[in-house]
């Protein structure tokens, strides 16, 4: 099985601090975040492929073509048009079912696992936070599945949070490009999934976790930092 691994963005929130490496390559705990990723990914899947842009070369001579027993490929997003748009780059090496993830954010293994198990249906990893601020809001219908997701309302509120990990497959890639905002020039992931899983009439499902850690910011890298110390102990 392939996962597939968005990495191609500057990370706008964390200019100081990437001026010579790309975000996901800042490090946390002696380790840069993509190497979370790759702890994360169990023994189902042995093919990583990575889109990457942004100072590319980077991680690129980091990784190199495998990390341990997964092999690598890389996918050059040539257009910054969005998280759709990175996925798309990537379209031509990818077959059947396969685990999208950010670059930056961490997750858990326990997480992933529950994601790819078996089911002719398309799933999305979320979690309930005190605030709404910075992730998608998750609606659910009636049947307990994703109906929409909603960007960029900046709420306060607690709310249920897209942690932009998902399970799809090459179905997706027969539906059209959502534009983020009726206006904007890149195209959304989240609102092409759910378009598409509603023209397909594929179940979209919700898996629930309270152990995605979120990075936007540079004080999220310090927090990451004592979420992981504390699981430790």
């Amino acid at each position: 099985m392939q996962a597939v691994i968005l990495a191609a963005g500057h990370g706008t929130r964390m200019e100081e601090l990437t001026q010579a490496i790309p975000k996901p390559m800042l490090d946390v705990a002696g380790k840069p975040l993509l190497e979370y990723k790759f702890e994360a990914l169990p023994g189902d899947i042995d093919e990583v492929v990575i889109v990457v842009g942004y100072l590319a070369h980077v991680i690129k001579g980091h990784f190199g073509s495998r990390y341990n027993d997964k092999r690598i490929v890389y996918v050059e997003q040539k257009e910054m048009n969005g998280t759709a748009g990175a996925l798309w780059s990537a379209q031509s090496v990818l077959h059947d079912r396969f685990l999208v993830m950010m670059g930056d954010d961490i997750y858990t293994q326990e997480d992933v696992s529950a994601c790819i198990a078996d089911g002719d249906v398309w799933r999305l990893l979320v979690q309930e936070t005190p605030e709404l601020h910075r992730a998608g809001s998750i609606q659910l219908d009636e049947n307990v599945l994703i109906a929409d997701i909603i960007e960029g309302d900046k709420s306060r509120e607690k709310g249920l949070a897209s942690t932009n990990m998902y399970l799809l497959d090459t179905r997706i890639f027969s539906c059209p490009l959502v534009p983020k905002q009726p206006d904007s020039l890149e195209f959304g992931l989240p609102q092409t999934v759910v378009q598409g899983a509603k023209k397909l009439g594929i179940r979209f499902e919700p898996v629930f976790t309270d152990k995605w850690i979120q990075i936007t910011s540079p004080k999220d890298l310090v927090k990451a930092v004592e979420i992981l110390q504390k699981a430790k102990k």
